[in-house]
């Protein structure tokens, strides 16, 4: 992660592909995901309005019922340009994740972003006072 980068350079970040290499083993890819991948994510949600418990949700959903099934629920997120964007990144996660084990990776990363959705909007909030 790049504590330089700015919101538009961090909205380029190729999630989808952040996610397929870094599920597998843990090591710098993972760490890619996690910083890059979720801090990209993060701010191209943030800009669709989209809530941080929307996302955690998805997370308990990937933890409950795996990857690929979260990816094949009809509405993802309230806002369906943020649903078609999360259904992309959680297709391409399924197409990698490893039962339990990728889909606990991948909840986790979920929970990650919308940790960071929060902080961003407390830190909007807090700068606006």
């Amino acid at each position: 992660m790049n504590p330089g980068r700015t919101d538009e350079e961090s909205a380029q970040a190729d999630v989808a592909m952040l996610l397929r290499y870094g599920i597998g083993a843990p090591g710098p890819r993972r760490s890619a995901l996690f910083g890059d991948g979720a801090v990209g994510a993060a701010v191209t949600l943030d800009r669709l309005g989209v809530q941080p418990r929307s996302v955690a949700f998805l997370g308990r959903t990937v933890r409950s019922g795996g990857t690929g099934y979260t990816a094949r629920l009809p509405d993802l997120l309230p806002e369906p340009t943020a649903s078609d964007l999360m259904r992309g990144w959680l297709d391409a996660a399924a197409s990698v994740a490893r039962p339990v084990e990728g889909d606990e990776v991948v909840a986790r990363w979920l929970e990650a972003v919308a940790e960071l959705i929060g902080l961003r909007r407390t830190t909007r909030e807090r700068a606006a006072r």
